[in-house]
């Protein structure tokens, strides 16, 4: 069975780090954003480029485009989007699933609805890439199966739209409700609520790296930079 192991035990996932892990593996990051430009109207580029996390070589996302990072977009919005795109069946419904997840997180947080919820945080131009071309990445690579480990989430707090909020972040923490979680001491967010998403809507277990063939290892990085660990996402790909 075509495997999946996502190990985000020490520096969590984001939404970025996911997509670039997936390019590490064999992902098609040229077909991505062709595909992406059918949802996103938006002028935008898509490159990764290769970078050093505390030793250890990986990729990192680069999006160029001249909207204002985390611009507010509408749950709905985003959905009518996805839905009128050019983009196959499977992938838009794993997308569509991913910003639902984060929506009902919100709605449940702001005592709203999924017809009114404002993304803020996860409404702009990059947190589009990040969400629906991961969805394309996965079926890219016919995958069948998801290990991830417990998900290392972060600790303090963090400024956010509303103000200095704890971390997980409400919406991060909601999405994580019966998942398990690995402690850190790290002060700062490790999983973002793209991350989040990402992890419950295509993780089919939780534990540890399975017995399995390993055919491809992917380091997504992360924008930060941590003291005593490198801030990288882990994909392994394999047959199970």
């Amino acid at each position: 069975m075509r495997t999946l192991f996502i190990d985000c035990g020490i520096s969590g996932i984001a939404g970025d780090m996911s997509l670039a892990a997936f390019t590490e593996i064999g992902a098609d990051l040229s077909v991505i954003s062709d595909k992406l430009h059918s949802v996103i109207k938006e002028d935008f580029s898509l490159s990764v480029e290769k970078v050093v996390k505390k030793g250890l070589s990986s990729s990192q996302l680069i999006i160029d485009t001249e909207e204002e990072k985390h611009s507010h977009r509408h749950y709905t919005n985003i959905k009518e989007a996805i839905e009128q795109s050019s983009l196959e069946e499977e992938e838009k419904l794993t997308a569509l699933s991913m910003f639902e997840t984060i929506a009902i997180a919100e709605a449940k947080i702001h005592n709203s609805t999924l017809e009114k919820v404002h993304f803020h945080e996860v409404g702009g131009v990059d947190s589009m890439i990040d969400i629906i071309g991961t969805a394309i990445a996965y079926h890219q690579l016919d995958i069948e199966k998801v290990i991830t480990t417990p998900v290392a989430a972060g600790n303090g707090y963090i400024h956010m739209a509303h103000g200095l909020y704890p971390v997980p972040a409400p919406a991060t923490l909601e999405i994580l409700k019966n998942i398990p979680l690995h402690h850190t001491d790290v002060q700062g967010e490790l999983t973002t609520p793209t991350g989040a998403a990402i992890i419950r809507t295509l993780t089919t277990e939780f534990g540890t790296i399975p017995a399995m063939k390993v055919n491809e290892i992917g380091y997504g990085a992360g924008a930060k930079d941590f003291d005593n660990h490198p801030n990288v996402v882990r994909f392994v790909l394999g047959e199970s």
